[in-house]
């Protein structure tokens, strides 16, 4: 049996907030996830608004307003999932920790390098909790679930990408050689260049081989790229198959807020903390 002191955050107060906070299965803490989306979305259009013209000479004071006002209400936020959690560190570096802060930085930045805050679009990713929030985990998956297929491909991809290189840097070369400075070619980068823009069959078009020798290679490449191009699909969806076994549960960890877990398991892959879920689970039943 699981000791009471690793089920929840210690203290009567941070246990509330981390059921309000984490867990969209009461009406408290639906209520918040609703009117966060609502925060996110109209603090996103704020931004995109401030970047036309008419709109930000006629608005732009109040659109510099509402910016930092979304902002001080996201800080909020952040420092109370930090309180919510007994691990905060934990949730500070997890997929939602990290899109937090981000969702934050931006305006801090604006004020040092001005222009900076249209980079607080970022915060459309936290749009990402609505997955939780209407249980729609059983059809398209959480953002964890991606993020894990995502990390175990990690070494696959990282052997493809350097095949990958080692193929335009020799191609790049030799098309340098074939083709020379007269065609365009006129160094190896920039005909490396080429070859990426060859292999992932986007074509820019400018710049083009021409001679029989370079057309032929330019040929080659192409068919190359089309069977390239599969390689880190079929990767991420091997893993991403793997994946789905992990529970598709609105149930947060208590210790740091991470979700997505295996079937079988009793701790937190992130934090270690012990996971009840039977306990959480009538607590949403009961909620």
């Amino acid at each position: 049996m699981n000791r009471p002191s690793e089920q929840s955050p210690a203290g009567g107060l941070r246990a509330r907030l981390h059921t309000i906070i984490f867990e969209a299965d009461t009406p408290a803490g639906k209520a918040f996830d609703v009117a966060l989306l609502w925060a996110i979305v109209f603090s996103v259009v704020a931004v995109m608004l401030e970047s036309v013209t008419q709109v930000r000479v006629r608005h732009g004071v109040l659109l510099h307003t509402a910016e930092w006002v979304f902002t001080g209400i996201f800080a909020v936020e952040y420092v109370l999932r930090l309180v919510a959690v007994r691990k905060p560190l934990d949730y500070a570096r997890s997929f939602f920790g990290i899109v937090d802060l981000l969702a934050l930085l931006p305006s801090f930045l604006s004020v040092v390098f001005p222009g900076s805050q249209t980079l607080l679009v970022v915060r459309v990713l936290r749009l990402l909790r609505v997955f939780r929030i209407l249980k729609l985990g059983h059809l398209l998956g959480q953002a964890e679930v991606l993020m894990t297929a995502l990390r175990a491909s990690r070494p696959k991809i990282i052997v493809f990408l350097g095949t990958v290189l080692s193929i335009d840097v020799i191609m790049g070369a030799v098309m340098y050689m074939v083709e020379g400075e007269a065609n365009g070619f006129d160094s190896i980068p920039r005909s490396m260049y080429w070859a990426i823009v060859t292999m992932t069959t986007v074509g820019f078009g400018d710049i083009t081989p021409k001679t029989v020798m370079g057309q032929f290679l330019a040929s080659i490449l192409m068919v190359m790229g089309y069977g390239i191009i599969a390689v880190p699909t079929g990767i991420v969806s091997v893993e991403l198959a793997a994946a789905t076994r992990q529970r598709p549960d609105t149930q947060a960890c208590p210790g740091c807020g991470v979700q997505g877990h295996d079937l079988d398991a009793r701790y937190c892959k992130q934090c270690g903390t012990a996971l009840d879920w039977t306990h959480s689970s009538s607590q949403g039943e009961t909620g």
